[in-house]
């Protein structure tokens, strides 16, 4: 469009407003400072940004959206002034009228110009500098309009963040905002609905929301993620898949729409139209979680076709769903596999492609992986019959990959002397905080992907490498910053961390570089999943001295220990993994001198990790950590029997995940007085909307733990513990006290609340207890409480009792709700 006719004359001139709801436009008086964005899904997706100026809004159009990354610099391309009514409008512009397609209210606020400064004037100078205090978009922004080219019509302009508090990743704004600021509503829900908007100068204009198909979607859920292990486990009590080749999605289905979540959160509903018309046929209030494919000729999925499809490729694209979240909007995540996938099956019975069920079989998993890698296939997935669904990684979902393959950060590239472009890529993983160097990719290229990566690194260009390279490696070659992400085949990792025969094949926009590390599978024993049949030597752990008696009074060995340890290892990981962790060793036995472990000089060996924790006087300690069945079972080898941990885990030190309140009764205190201040201290913590979960501690008390979201910090979560506890017992002084004076008991259970602060542990679930009758820590349900004796009801003989307990209904969803701390 031509310069000068950017007026609201202009905005007139190309609607017809017999065909459109959108608002007819006219100016206003006056020196309002309101400003909007609004999504607009027309021929091409974009983000169009107004400010109220002169009594209309100025507007530009953003194709990849705000980022409020400083170094990022947004194209914005002027467009004619909006009427300020435009700035309520959410709803559908028909196709054949001019900026045919879905406009969603995605933020709104208040502008301030920068002072001093008058903006009706600097506007026409072609700079902008304002703070905006909008619901998304906050902090100082500037913009710029950029010399035109001769014969050029439009007017490029350029939206950049000026650094503050509200700075941030890139993209953070868009990915995470999927959501209308005003309805609530997704892109395609708002297509499949009426127009919504209401004019800024009073007065409602055009339909209320409506939604068709009764219940609404269910939000967004993290999804479950498998671990890589070596080998298929065994036995009826797993369920194997196919690993399709395709990209992770979550559906969710309502109000007659559907929306696709990535598996970190994105909405890429827009990118698989076919797949989501099917999908909003489907019944509403169901979270569906699966696998989106391309199908290549032989009716196989086949990734780098699915690359093509997104980019405007012919594809016909597939949908296999294999686990089932939400149904009618119901949360069911807590049945278990087996359940979910035949409820699952019954919605999509008769249901057409390109939304296909994915089925399993059950055992056999062995025949099936051999069958997928003889046809070339990326290998299965294994799940736990029994298991509930969790929001994270665990080893209840396996997954076993007929060839190695995974993700890459792309951190430069080689010219080339023979084709156009580069000759190879070089690659990174991360190691812990910094990325390491693991070789070049330089084959699995075509010319149009070669092009398409010329392009993208262009843009990411930077002087030096932001990893270490090794010397011979740097030949003519140049360095991007570490943003994009590829997928890479290869045959092995060198002993120097290098790949060997690599080959490329596809960049993946679903996964963030921060995500990017290096794969090692774990390692899974061949033995049955009974406990008699697990000791330390199928985890490679040898067991010195494993005769000698360490709880006497039962004649349970050391080898005992080990044993118990080797079969519970995998319930101890879900709560103990990654998290700082003290000791209680007892060498000689519990009836000799034991004591507290929490920092290593190094005599654990290699298999016990360290976590750098900053003490309170400032100097950096290393703290013990597990990870795998061989952390644990090396703890036990130097004469562990308790593991104690911390509140939160390393990946986030100062971020608690768990709410811990120890109720220890006094000397004598009968248990029942000890269950029936556990289930009034549940209820009190309900009243705050807190759900907890109760353990036995294996020795005379009972945990009450609740699940956090790691969004307080140890300051709050410890004040937090400290004024509930010593309000309650304020309350209610003939059951509890808050003072950890033995002698101000008498009769009543001490809340300790002392737990929950920093550098504070509590004994892990499954834990052993260096006590009489060798007890164990053991999560229990609210129903089931009170028919326990004691809080030593179950010992290190009973691994195959807790095994079975810990697949069950009774327990499915232990300690799995995440939640905010309470503010009162």
């Amino acid at each position: 469009m031509a310069r000068g006719k950017l007026d609201i004359e202009t905005y007139n001139k190309k609607r017809d407003f017999t065909k459109t709801k959108e608002p007819k436009g006219r100016k206003f008086k006056g020196k309002g400072d309101s400003f909007v964005v609004q999504k607009h899904d027309a021929s091409r997706l974009h983000w169009d940004f107004r400010l109220e100026l002169d009594g209309v809004l100025k507007s530009w159009a953003v194709p990849k959206g705000p980022s409020i990354d400083p170094g990022d610099k947004r194209l914005a391309v002027r467009t004619e002034d909006h009427p300020l009514d435009y700035g309520a409008f959410e709803g559908v512009i028909p196709e054949e009228e001019y900026g045919g397609g879905t406009v969603m209210l995605w933020d709104r606020g208040r502008w301030t110009p920068e002072p001093g400064k008058n903006p009706s004037k600097t506007i026409e100078e072609g700079h902008l500098h304002f703070t905006l205090e909008g619901e998304r978009m906050k902090g100082e922004w500037v913009m710029f309009r950029l010399k035109g080219r001769p014969g050029e019509k439009g007017e490029n302009w350029m939206l950049k963040k000026v650094d503050d508090e509200f700075t941030g990743p890139g993209d953070a704004l868009v990915e995470e905002g999927v959501r209308s600021v005003t309805t609530g509503r997704t892109m395609a829900e708002i297509a499949s609905g009426v127009d919504v908007w209401k004019s800024n100068c009073g007065g409602a204009k055009g339909g209320r929301s409506v939604r068709k198909g009764g219940t609404a979607p269910p939000k967004f859920h993290k999804p479950q993620l498998a671990t890589l292990v070596d080998a298929v486990p065994a036995g009826n009590d797993w369920i194997h898949e196919f690993k399709y080749d395709g990209y992770r999605l979550l559906i969710a289905t309502g109000g007659g729409a559907a929306t696709a979540w990535t598996r970190n959160g994105k909405d890429w509903t827009d990118k698989f139209g076919s797949i989501m018309k099917a999908a909003a046929d489907l019944p509403g209030g169901y979270l569906i979680d699966g696998e989106a494919v391309a199908l290549g000729k032989n009716g196989k999925p086949d990734f780098q076709l699915l690359q093509v499809s997104l980019k405007g490729g012919d594809a016909d694209l597939a949908f296999y769903a294999f686990d089932l979240l939400f149904e009618d909007g119901k949360d069911i995540r807590k049945l278990s596999n087996l359940e979910r996938k035949e409820r699952l099956a019954a919605l999509l019975k008769g249901v057409s492609p390109p939304i296909m069920y994915g089925d399993h079989v059950v055992g056999k998993g062995e025949a099936l992986f051999d069958a997928v890698c003889a046809e070339g296939g990326e290998g299965i997935i294994s799940k736990k019959a029994s298991a509930s669904y969790r929001g994270e990684r665990s080893r209840n979902w396996l997954k076993i990959k007929c060839v190695q393959r995974q993700e890459f950060v792309i951190v430069g590239w080689q010219k080339s002397d023979k084709r156009k472009g580069f000759r190879s890529l070089h690659l990174a993983v991360r190691d812990g905080r910094k990325l390491v160097y693991a070789g070049k990719v330089g084959t699995g290229f075509n010319g149009a992907l070669i092009a398409h990566l010329s392009e993208r690194m262009k843009l990411l260009a930077v002087d030096e490498p932001p990893v270490e390279v090794p010397r011979a490696a740097r030949r003519e070659s140049h360095w991007i910053v570490p943003k994009l992400v590829g997928e890479v085949a290869f045959t092995e990792f060198t002993s120097d961390g290098v790949l060997r025969h690599p080959s490329f094949i596809a960049l993946r926009e679903d996964k963030s570089a921060k995500e990017v590390v290096r794969e090692e599978p774990k390692h899974l024993p061949k033995r049955a999943t009974k406990a008699k049949d697990a000791d330390a030597d199928s985890f490679g752990v040898k067991i010195s001295n494993p005769d000698r008696v360490i709880f006497p009074g039962e004649n349970l060995t050391k080898g005992d220990l080990a044993d118990y340890y080797a079969a519970i290892e995998a319930l101890m990981l879900v709560n103990m993994s990654g998290r700082p962790i003290s000791l209680i060793r007892c060498p000689q036995g519990r009836g000799k001198h034991c004591f507290f472990q929490k920092h290593d000089s190094g005599s654990m060996g290699e298999d016990v990790k360290h976590v750098p924790v900053k003490e309170s006087d400032g100097e950096m300690q290393d703290y013990l950590c597990v990870e795998d069945a061989k952390g644990i079972l090396s703890c036990v080898q130097m004469g562990t029997i308790e593991f104690h941990g911390w509140g939160s885990r390393a990946k986030k030190l100062e971020y608690p995940d768990r709410l811990v309140f120890d109720l220890d009764p006094d000397v004598g205190l009968d248990f029942g007085k000890v269950k029936e201040a556990a289930v009034r201290l549940r209820a009190l913590l309900a009243d705050l909307g807190l759900q907890t979960f109760p353990m036995l501690t294996g020795g005379k008390g009972i945990h009450v733990i609740a699940p956090l979201d790691q969004s307080a910090d140890w300051q709050k979560v410890k004040s937090f513990a400290e004024r509930f506890a010593r309000a309650i017992a304020e309350a209610e002084p003939a059951m509890f006290t808050a003072n950890i004076r033995k002698n101000q008991r008498k009769g009543r259970i001490f809340l300790d609340w002392l737990r929950n602060q920093r550098g504070a542990t509590a004994v892990m679930p499954f834990s052993a207890r260096a006590r009489e009758g060798a007890p164990v820590a053991a999560p229990i349900a609210w129903e089931e409480l009170k028919s326990f004796k004691g809080g030593n009801a179950f010992s290190i003989r009973d691994a195959n009792q807790l095994l079975e307990r810990a697949g069950s209904k009774l327990l499915a969803g232990w300690g799995e709700a995440k939640q905010k701390l309470p503010k009162a």
